[in-house]
Order: structure tokens, then C-alpha cells, then sequence
């Protein structure tokens, strides 16, 4: 038996309600939900201090919530592994036509470009059965407050939106003379657009700051002992 096969054949035991993990088996999806981006987080851990082999086996954690997301989805009759490898297979295909078709792309911007171009299309494509398409659509609300900032000021630009923050130094300003949850807002939203500004990622400079310090701290505390 193939892994993956075994792997899905270990889930759907697991949630068997006759014989299967009591703890399993009274997940569901908003249960599961935080396990996943945690995971997601310990894999970004592992590449970043380097740990191929703490990444192998993340990256199985990892790969775990999906089955288990999609083993849920099959006993409700929504769909499964199985599917969710083919709608990712045709996405693949659809997004990449200078690999697949006829599209000419010379540099890795372009080919940002035309992933973009894709995935608006993509939206609009599916706002054809609902609500108006909007080029803020698929930035997921659940994604750390830094990153998702960065995301929509990215968005709202491409697409000539007039919205945009206020000024760091204004922003920094308005803070200091009234300190609250708004301001505050204001201005690490501020940040997070001079970040792009300068082509930097605001959420991994904050956690490489943090790790800084937690390093300081830890060397401090081991000076005193």
C-alpha cells in the first residue's frame, strides 16, 4: 500500500464511530481549524532555522490536517482527498499556461503578474453566481493581522483603489498625542505600508524582532544563574 493510501485508510479508522480515536472523532472543522495554521507555523519554523528533518516531519503534520479536513468533508457527502488533489491539480494547470500552453513568460515578475491577471479572472468567474466581484476577494480573514494588512495594501493598489493609509509619521503622531486601540491600528497599519514600500515583509520582521529578544532575554537570564 501506497503512504498516501495508508495514510488515508489510518484517517478514516481514526474517525470510525465504531472502534475509532474518541478525541478524533469529536473534531470537526472549527476544532480542527486552529491545528492547522499552527502547523502551518511550525513548518515555517523548521526552514527557518534550518531543521530538514524537523521539516519533514512538519510538513506531515501539515499534511495531516488536510486529511483530516478532508476525511470530515467525505462523511458529510462534500467532497474528498481525492478531490481536493484534482481541484488543486486542474488550478496548477489553469494558473501556470506558460508551462501548459501558449503564454510567454521571461521573469519571475511577469509570471506574478499573470498569476494575478489569473486569479482575478478566476473571481470574476465565480462572481458570475453571486455577489459583484471585488479585488479584495480571497485575502482570508483569519491570516495574522501583518500579513493580511500587507495583502490588501497590495490589492488595493494593483487595483487603482483611492483607500490608503495614513502616514507613518502622522500615524505615529496621532498615537503618541492619544494612545488607544485605533490609533494604534492606524499605526501599525502605517507600518505595514512603508514595510511594502520597501519590499519588506512586516510579519516576519516582527517574529525575527521577537526571537531577537526572546534570545537577549534567555542570555540574560542564564548570565544571573
Amino acid at each position: 500500500m501506497h503512504a498516501v493510501d495508508r495514510l488515508l485508510s489510518i484517517m478514516a479508522r481514526l474517525r470510525d464511530p465504531e472502534g475509532g480515536c474518541p478525541w478524533d472523532l469529536e473534531q470537526d472543522f472549527a476544532s480542527i481549524a486552529p491545528h492547522t495554521l499552527e502547523e502551518a507555523y511550525e513548518v515555517d519554523d523548521a526552514i527557518a532555522r534550518g531543521d530538514f528533518e524537523a521539516l519533514r516531519e512538519e510538513l506531515g503534520d501539515l499534511l495531516l490536517q488536510v486529511v483530516f479536513h478532508a476525511q470530515m468533508a467525505h462523511e458529510r457527502g462534500l467532497f474528498d482527498f481525492e478531490a481536493v488533489a484534482a481541484t488543486l491539480c486542474e488550478k496548477l494547470v489553469r494558473r501556470h499556461p506558460h508551462v501548459y500552453g501558449d503564454a510567454a513568460v521571461a521573469t519571475a515578475a511577469d509570471q506574478t503578474r499573470l498569476w494575478e491577471e489569473l486569479k482575478a479572472k478566476e473571481r470574476a468567474e465565480k462572481a458570475e453566481h453571486g455577489a459583484a466581484p471585488s479585488a479584495l476577494d480571497g485575502i482570508a480573514r483569519g491570516l495574522p493581522a501583518l500579513l493580511r494588512a500587507q495583502k490588501l495594501l497590495r490589492r488595493i493598489a494593483r487595483a487603482g483603489l483611492p483607500a490608503r493609509p495614513p502616514a507613518a509619521e502622522a500615524a505615529s503622531e496621532a498615537f503618541r498625542s492619544k494612545p488607544s486601540e485605533a490609533s494604534l491600528g492606524a499605526l501599525l497599519l502605517a507600518l505595514a505600508a512603508e514595510a511594502g514600500r520597501h519590499g519588506l515583509d512586516a510579519e516576519r520582521a516582527l517574529r525575527r524582532a521577537s526571537e531577537a529578544l526572546e534570545a537577549a532575554a534567555r542570555a540574560s537570564e542564564d548570565s544571573t544563574r
